[in-house]
């Protein structure tokens, strides 16, 4: 049985660990911490956790809990993804990894010195979807793969109080929601790119509300990654891979369980083919407690979320908004 204590009284975790757990028999969320007591045992109460704690500490001295699911705002993630592993515990820690790269690397010699996991939260990276691009990509029917064009954009109409749109809590658009199309492109080719241009729209603090990057890998395979939170913009994450022979679109990999689409076009044929799957959110728990258990690796561990971060960084230096040196500030 997985041991579960959530880090944070956040308004995702239900839909990420709490109903993905429930819906096991060998996995159990036991309890929940927040800076707020009064908070804790309301989340608690709402959501039938035996425990709660109004310290974050008092959760990592629980020595029933095996796993900790870092909820909190990016600022957060490295001091208490460091601490819960020095606790003796395996970490998911939510996206974005951290505030920098920076972090990132401290953040993952923690886990080489405690010898714990510490997974990054990219749940659509389990989905079957996911998978199917990469077969795709390795089926050679595309000829070889020229470019990639990769969008995350929703309306998220500014808001000084909130965490998404305040820089030092590690909000903006790419942060948030950019996160996602750096991943897929970096995941799809298996290299790391270099950035050659970005421009970014900011709000009044100062954090993006909309990010176009170019980036080029080693393969000499180019992409532009764009995010926006522009209030009014189109709800879209999308996925275009351009290759010599065909091209493939694909709608929705964030969210595929809710409605997706795979659209191919190879030598003037269309064919168009969803894949089966359960949430996200269930396939990345599955993989989660497999991977603990069995001890192999994970895709969004060890090397991966400090590769994810460094092209972050770089997108801000191209932009002109450098955050590789941003300060922790607590929420």
């Amino acid at each position: 049985m997985l041991r579960i204590g959530i880090l944070g009284a956040a308004g995702i975790a239900p839909a990420a660990i709490i109903r993905p757990a429930r819906r096991r028999t060998d996995a159990v969320i036991a309890a929940v911490a927040s800076r707020r007591a009064t908070a804790a045992a309301a989340f608690a109460l709402e959501h039938g956790i035996d425990r709660s704690y109004g310290d974050y500490q008092a959760l990592l001295a629980d020595p029933s809990i095996d796993l900790v699911y870092v909820a909190l705002p990016p600022s957060e993630h490295a001091e208490w993804s460091i601490a819960a592993m020095e606790a003796g515990k395996d970490v998911l820690c939510e996206k974005p990894f951290a505030l920098n790269s920076a972090q990132a690397l401290r953040m993952r010699a923690a886990a080489a010195a405690t010898g714990r996991r510490l997974i990054e939260a990219f749940h659509d990276r389990y989905h079957p979807l996911s998978l199917e691009l990469d077969l795709i990509k390795a089926s050679g029917r595309l000829g070889e793969i020229v470019s990639l064009q990769a969008d995350f954009s929703g309306s998220n109409p500014f808001d000084p109080l909130s965490i998404r749109h305040d820089p030092a809590l590690g909000g903006g658009s790419l942060m948030d929601l950019g996160c996602y199309p750096v991943h897929w492109v970096r995941a799809l080719i298996g290299e790391e790119p270099t950035v050659t241009d970005a421009f970014a729209t900011l709000n009044p603090l100062g954090a993006d509300l909309s990010m176009d990057a170019r980036l080029l890998f080693p393969s000499g395979v180019t992409a532009r990654v764009t995010s926006s939170m522009i209030e009014g913009t189109p709800l879209n994450t999308s996925l275009d891979i351009i290759g010599t022979r065909g091209t493939v679109h694909v709608d929705n990999l964030v969210f595929p369980s809710t409605g997706h689409s795979i659209r191919e076009e190879i030598d003037g044929i269309t064919r168009s083919l969803t894949v089966r799957g359960a949430e996200t959110y269930d396939h990345q728990l599955d993989a989660i407690i497999r991977g603990l258990a069995g001890g192999e690796p994970l895709p969004t561990e060890g090397d991966d979320p400090v590769g994810n971060m460094t092209v972050i960084d770089a997108i801000y230096a191209a932009a002109g908004l450098d955050r590789s040196n941003t300060q922790h500030r607590s929420a």
